[in-house]
């Protein structure tokens, strides 16, 4: 498994295909470094002796040791695995660990290449387990390249005016394909080793050249990478480790790029457009199950502190509000947990989450993003977006008034409560707040999404039943498996080594 030093030095490596702010620039840019921290965190962690097992994972197809981002999981614990490697590791960068992207796109494809091909004789799961191997034994991190920019909302892929606003085949040869097109608001894919591109939605048979999944180097010459970096406004002397994470989105342009054979993964097959989509939102909204309740934790966290600062932490209606915050935070991480324990196995030996229980923990959250942000606000006041810049706690001058005034609560020392107020100015009132709050939303789909999912895939008949009976309508009742289905495997959480890892 690679270093964070590795990882660096292999962007160092990258073709030049970044474009920000109408310059061309290299992976050396500073103004993504902050989202390359991130991605090197979850290579740190992978050495870590202390997460064994948690960020590290027994691949199914080498047998080698390899870092849990790369690995497909094989049974509930992994899925568990999974969830909380995403919570731990988005607590220690602050927010968004971004690279469960990846982890869920070679979810989708191991499910849905197998799938593909039991249905046409294809080989694209071969050609998908010869790329995950060698992906799993470089240690690379990939971003999933699923949103296109859509265009007409109100028109399929093959009715657009420009058929580019969704990413489709130009030319099948021998040796591959040519695509064309555009992927819009991809997280980390300037500083990722690979791209895989999937269909963002259902097709028709006359959308069959829309429907196309791949792998693509992250440098491709073929591709342009538009991006949008965020970060935060660098400190002078308060120094704080929040302050050395961001995250970049890219806008993937591909104009007659070509991608070689053994890197397709799907060419044509219209009627799995929806289901390759729908695998990667799902294993995707299972990943925000341990993403969002670290968020949340982080909002929480600065909560408490402007309480603290403010000497207010003892008053009812602020500690009303701080068991708002652990309700939904830990409501979604239990959804995540159930959705692991009760996945099924798929034909090509990847588990997948429970698609109803991940939904629920997803949009629980995502509806709740704001609400969370308001209680923030409401409890830090005004200081988070009209303190003075922290160059005037630095001046000579100022000094001096800066830390007599900045304190409120006297059991709290002048750096203290600069820091406190640096922090919430952070994480309320940024563009890195901005960011978060919109992805809180829209990341994985946005809350009607869920809904949508949630309204094709739940059993309300069986509820229906439930009060027939109750009401003395039907004389039996007939309850479904949705109600009275037992945990996959019936595992003991408690021995968790009996599934291979520790």
């Amino acid at each position: 498994m690679r270093t964070p030093e590795q990882y660096r030095a292999g962007l160092a490596k990258m073709r030049p295909n970044l474009y920000i702010g109408g310059e061309k620039v290299g992976r050396d840019d500073p103004r993504i470094l902050p989202g390359v921290n991130v991605m090197a965190t979850t290579f740190e962690i992978a050495q870590d002796p202390r997460w064994k097992g948690v960020a590290t994972a027994t691949s199914s197809l080498s047998g080698h040791e390899i870092n849990r981002w790369a690995h497909t999981p094989q049974h509930p614990f992994d899925l568990m695995q999974k969830q909380k490697m995403i919570r731990l590791g988005a607590q220690r960068v602050g927010g968004c660990i971004q690279r469960c992207m990846g982890h869920d796109a070679i979810t989708s494809l191991s499910i849905g290449t197998k799938e593909i091909d039991d249905k046409y004789g294809t080989e694209y799961h071969r050609r998908f387990c010869d790329w995950l191997t060698w992906y799993q034994d470089k240690d690379y991190c990939a971003a999933c390249a699923q949103t296109d920019m859509k265009g007409d909302r109100t028109k399929r892929p093959s009715e657009q005016v420009e058929p580019g606003q969704y990413v489709h085949i130009d030319e099948v040869t021998d040796k591959g394909i040519y695509v064309s097109g555009c992927k819009v608001c991809i997280t980390m894919a300037a500083y990722a080793d690979e791209i895989l591109v999937l269909p963002t939605r259902a097709m028709m048979e006359t959308d069959a050249d829309w429907a196309v999944a791949f792998a693509i180097p992250g440098d491709d010459p073929g591709i342009k990478q538009v991006v949008r970096p965020v970060w935060l406004h660098e400190r002078k002397e308060i120094e704080a480790p929040f302050c050395n994470f961001g995250v970049s989105d890219s806008m993937i342009i591909f104009d007659h790029t070509f991608v070689p054979k053994e890197r397709v993964f799907m060419c044509r097959e219209w009627e799995f457009g929806r289901r390759l989509a729908m695998l990667f939102a799902d294993s995707h909204r299972h990943s925000y199950c341990g993403c969002k309740p670290a968020v949340s934790d982080v909002i929480l966290g600065a909560t408490l502190l402007a309480a603290d600062a403010n000497n207010i932490s003892k008053v009812s209606h602020v500690r009303e509000k701080m068991s708002a915050f652990a309700l939904n935070s830990e409501l979604a991480f239990a959804a995540g947990v159930a959705a692991a324990m009760y996945g099924e196995k798929t034909a090509c030996g990847t588990f997948f989450p429970n698609t109803i229980f991940a939904n629920v923990g997803r949009r629980l959250m995502g509806e709740n993003i704001y609400h969370e942000y308001n209680m923030l606000t409401e409890i830090a006041g005004g200081l988070s977006v009209t303190m003075p810049f922290e160059e005037d706690f630095i001046n000579p001058e100022t000094k001096p008034y800066m830390d007599k005034y900045i304190v409120r609560n006297p059991k709290l020392s002048a750096e203290e409560s600069h820091r406190i107020w640096r922090f919430v100015e952070n994480v309320s009132a940024s563009a890195m707040t901005s960011w978060y709050q919109i992805a809180g939303v829209h990341g994985g789909g946005s809350p009607i999404m869920e809904t949508i999912a949630l309204n094709i895939d739940f059993d309300y008949e069986a509820r229906r039943k439930v009060a027939r009976y109750l009401a003395g309508i039907d004389k039996e009742l007939d309850q479904s498996k949705e109600l009275t289905r037992q945990p996959t495997f019936g595992c003991n959480l408690m021995e968790p080594e009996e599934f291979g890892d520790a």
